[in-house]
């Protein structure tokens, strides 16, 4: 009897086994097949979208009224994008094709500024159908790669699931179709480089590329940078600092610092850029506990911190409310304007006050000492191009960067349309409206907190 139970519990076993592992194999395949099958998508459509770009750039060169040249140039803008987003589905990460996209983003940005300024009274230049000329031939060419590559992978049979296990392992097969054609493609964009996109376009690529080096003071050591943390947070000698500098494909040249308090149990980490040792970001981590303190208390805690480590006047801007912690952002005021460029962010822990974290980046990269302010047409008259239903609330001066990333000087008026609220930016130099803003629901105007 005792036998014939163990028998039948060892049956029971097995086959309980064989059912786990035979369920774990199906649910594998299955996410194995909705991985192939949304790679398979994501390169149709990107065969898809590059060959309307084709067909969409050849239209804009046979073009020559504004009524249809803005339009189109602007769906060459739309399906720029629509293929960025194609290749960012794909299991490229690894495999080179920066080329392409770079390329892809130049192409967008140069058709994106055409179409939004005014062609009747600045058209098109020779100059530049040339380049939409260069761009047509340029999209031929990697339509008909990618085009090749999709044939062969389908008469091949081949899967993307086998693409990325060669690019995540690097044992790439001596004859993978769709690696060697992305490759194929991406140099072929090579020989692109001299396609004259802009004086523009080209300044557009150098903000993105923006550095430090502008930044005043001497470069730091690694102990300047532990003397610095321990002034920033006023630390007693028992805690603990490591330094070590970023790799070398950190964006910024800069020290990473963390560091342990003994007393509080909390790690700290921060980064300092090594030119000046200014602080680019600051991260407290602990768990906070619920609310004790109001958004408003909160709020004299994050400006008594940046009074106390920078020179520059700040003022709040937005204000925000996350789980336990308040977010505020504050923008440079330089002689009564807001210079949005420059920006830092500080997180507040509301069960104690606590600065949760700071983010100075952005104020380091975009922060010059001396500009000139140009606001050619006055208040009143910036109002007339607002919508006649918008209820002006409040109203200041303000630098923002446009949609093509220009710095502009705008008039910045804060009010309610229906039951929204909005920011509108009419731009101080030819009443244009730059920027519409809605703020969220949580989010208080300055005077509200």
């Amino acid at each position: 009897m005792i036998r014939t139970i163990l028998i039948v519990l060892l049956f029971v076993a097995v086959a309980g086994t064989g059912y786990w592992g035979y369920s774990e194999h199906q649910e594998k395949n299955a996410v194995l097949l909705q991985a192939e099958n949304n790679y398979q998508r994501a390169f149709h459509d990107l065969n898809f979208h590059m060959d309307s770009l084709h067909d969409k750039i050849g239209e804009t060169i046979a073009m020559n009224t504004r009524n249809q040249l803005s339009p189109a140039l602007a769906q060459v803008w739309r399906l720029t994008s629509e293929a960025h987003n194609d290749v960012g589905q794909l299991p490229l990460t690894l495999l080179p094709f920066n080329k392409t996209e770079e390329f892809l983003t130049k192409m967008g940005e140069f058709s994106y500024r055409a179409a939004v300024r005014d062609l009747d009274k600045n058209p098109l230049s020779d100059k530049e159908y040339n380049t939409l000329k260069e761009l047509y031939a340029n999209s031929t060419e990697i339509q008909n790669e990618l085009r090749k590559t999709e044939s062969l992978a389908q008469k091949n049979n081949l899967r993307w699931m086998d693409v990325e296990m060669a690019l995540a392992t690097n044992k790439q097969p001596e004859d993978n179709t769709i690696i060697d054609g992305f490759k194929t493609v991406d140099k072929s964009v090579e020989g692109y480089s001299d396609v004259d996109f802009g004086t523009e376009v080209s300044n557009m690529e150098k903000m993105k590329d923006r550095d430090l080096s502008q930044l005043k003071g001497k470069k730091i050591t690694k102990e300047e940078a532990k003397k610095i943390a321990v002034d920033f947070f006023q630390l007693k000698k028992n805690v603990k600092i490591t330094v070590e500098s970023t790799g070398k494909d950190a964006k910024y040249d800069a020290y990473s610092l963390t560091l342990y308090n003994p007393d509080t149990k909390g790690t700290t980490y921060m980064d300092l850029t090594k030119k000046g040792g200014y602080p680019l970001y600051v991260l407290y981590d602990r768990n906070v506990g619920k609310p004790k303190i109001s958004l408003n208390e909160a709020m004299l805690q994050a400006e008594d911190f940046l009074k106390k480590h920078m020179e520059s006047q700040m003022e709040m801007v937005t204000s925000d409310q996350y789980d336990n912690i308040g977010v505020f952002t504050y923008a440079r005021l330089d002689d009564g304007v807001r210079i949005y460029p420059e920006t830092v962010s500080v997180k507040v822990a509301l069960d104690n006050g606590d600065i949760m974290g700071y983010e100075g980046t952005d104020f380091l990269l975009a922060h010059v000492d001396d500009r000139t302010p140009t606001f050619k047409i006055s208040e009143q008259e910036a109002r007339k191009n607002l919508n006649p239903k918008f209820q002006v609330k409040e109203t200041s001066k303000a630098l923002i960067r446009n949609d093509i990333n220009e710095e502009v000087y705008c008039y910045e008026f804060l009010g309610i349309l229906g039951d929204d609220t909005f920011r509108v930016f009419i731009n101080a130099e030819n009443g244009n409206e730059e920027e519409v803003r809605k703020l969220k629901e949580a989010e208080p105007s300055y005077n509200d907190i």
